[in-house]
């Protein structure tokens, strides 16, 4: 297939890029309004009452010093997905240079200026507004110049939790190996960034001389832009709400095949699969995308629907591995392949239930299920060289890359180190070419849609059977990058459309087709 080139992706994709850039102001804008209103009363009080100034400003170095996906997360449980957690993360970020500005701006004032202005009869309340503020205002301006920036920033993490933004182009193109999406998310973010920084600079430097009108319409287009899409945000079009992740969007096995195959457009919010699961459970969602063999299945008692015009390939787990690397460890290839044809779908289902409901982990997953396959050896502490095992950043995976790992110490004298939770398809397979690590768990749906993307015609053929898609991709694997897929472990972890199963049970919705019947009557 030609390589679609990135202006031709971005003209393609305008109209979305549009909504997603609409939303990273409305995101931005709020939020920094918000901040403002907190962050600026909060440094007057502790520049009036300056032994408050230690406890104020180290607590919000502190949060500012929480990584913003830990933040983000933190916010879930008291705010639901959507719009409102991440407004209320993005506040908290920009607390700390606006109230730490503000704080200074006052302080630094001269205090001749101060003693005269109190001469003159001034009241505390003409001090601050006609004196103070006027003469702090450089300092003031300038945090909330870093405050935007940051705030546009970390905005593009929004799409964690449904909230919209950039980064629903980012991540989805980290997790799809596609360029263009990354960049058509990347570029405007970064764009957005430094027009907000120079705009702002512009009017601290003008003094607003020429200007002073822009004092008020600016930030009533904050608010006014924000308002519109916290609304906006609010206001479902659908009876059935949809959360998909950020991958499944951009897939022909996933939203793009659902829209040409089924014609099933629902309009979905992208969310990350960490929280995909559990908004579906507490009613934030109706609809989710999701793994087959996911143990949030059993979890969220969900109910996976029936993919009756079979638009998700086989999904076969396998290891990958460079052709040089099985030369360099003579002995990895039979030990890898001692775990074909050891797992299906109901046991790997159960190993992801143990790790997402139970709590267990990895590690003692994997010693459980190799002792009950009567494959746990004792490690040999050897020192033959050193495998690195990766993985991506969900579960399964670190279940796979642990059972893995015992397995090599058990059976050979090489060392072992586990890479874990490398992001989406392409950070971990730019990995393995890079020669960053020596393997990973790969899925054959994902080499054949992700990674080697053939046409459509292709996809067609070789889709009709397991057996197929693993000799396919394997082959043309060795080809184009000198790697080989090792013997399946004998589970499918296709995507899947999910409900409530209550939900699913009282609509009588069953299969893709029953969903889309039933939002036809809607």
């Amino acid at each position: 297939m030609k390589q679609q080139g990135f202006w031709q992706f971005v003209v393609e994709q305008h109209e979305k890029l549009f909504i997603q850039i609409t939303q990273h102001l409305g995101l931005t804008f709020l939020s920094l309004a918000l901040a403002i209103l907190v962050g600026l009363p909060l440094g007057i009080l502790i520049a009036r009452k300056r032994n408050l100034s230690p406890p104020v400003l180290g607590f919000a170095g502190i949060l500012q010093t929480i990584p913003s996906i830990a933040l983000l997360g933190f916010m879930i449980p008291a705010f639901g997905i959507g719009a409102t957690p991440a407004i209320v993360a993005l506040l908290i970020y920009a607390l700390l240079p606006i109230i730490r500005n503000t704080y200074t701006g006052i302080t630094e004032v001269n205090p001749a200026v101060i003693e005269s202005a109190k001469a003159m009869g001034m009241n505390p309340a003409q001090l601050l507004f006609k004196v103070e503020l006027p003469l702090a205002m450089p300092y003031i301006i300038a945090g909330i110049r870093t405050a935007a920036v940051i705030n546009v920033g970390i905005a593009t993490l929004a799409s964690f939790v449904a909230a919209g933004g950039l980064g629903e182009f980012i991540f989805g193109g980290i997790s799809l190996n596609n360029s263009n999406m990354i960049l058509a998310g990347a570029i405007p973010a970064a764009l957005l960034a430094i027009l907000l920084d120079q705009a702002i600079g512009f009017l601290q430097k003008s003094g607003f001389r020429g200007l002073s009108s822009l004092k008020y319409i600016i930030p009533a287009i904050m608010i006014v832009l924000g308002g519109i899409y916290l609304i906006k945000e609010k206001i479902s079009k659908n009876t059935l709400r949809a959360g998909f992740t950020p991958e499944f969007m951009g897939r022909q096995d996933g939203d793009l095949g659902l829209r040409s195959v089924y014609k099933l457009n629902i309009n979905p919010k992208v969310v990350n699969d960490a929280v995909m699961y559990k908004a579906a459970y507490e009613n934030e969602l109706d609809v989710i995308s999701g793994y087959s063999t996911d143990g949030r299945i059993k979890t969220f008692n969900l109910y996976v629907l029936n993919d009756d015009q079979k638009i998700f390939p086989p999904y076969f787990a396998a290891p990958i591995i460079k052709t040089e690397t099985l030369k360099k460890f003579p002995s990895l290839e039979n030990t890898l392949n001692r775990l074909a044809g050891k797992f299906n779908d109901s046991i790997m289902t159960d190993l992801n239930y143990k790790s997402d409901d139970l709590h267990q982990t990895p590690e003692s997953i994997a010693k459980a299920f190799l002792i009950k396959n009567n494959l746990y050896k004792n490690p040999r502490n050897g020192n033959s060289g050193t495998v690195r095992i990766g993985s991506k950043i969900f579960g399964e995976q670190y279940i796979l890359a642990e059972i893995y790992k015992k397995l090599i110490e058990g059976y050979t004298d090489y060392k072992v180190e586990t890479k874990t939770g490398l992001g989406g398809t392409k950070i971990c397979f730019d990995a393995l070419m890079n020669d960053a690590i020596d393997f990973y768990p790969e899925y054959t749906g994902t080499g054949l849609l992700v990674l080697l993307q053939p046409s459509p015609k292709t996809v067609k053929n070789v889709s009709q059977s397991p057996e197929k898609t693993y000799e396919y991709v394997n082959s043309e694997f060795k080809k184009k990058y000198g790697i080989q897929w090792l013997k399946p472990l004998g589970f499918n972890n296709s995507y899947a459309l999910m409900m409530r199963k209550k939900q699913s049970d009282q609509l009588k919705i069953k299969s893709i087709s029953d969903l889309k019947k039933y939002l036809d009557t809607k």
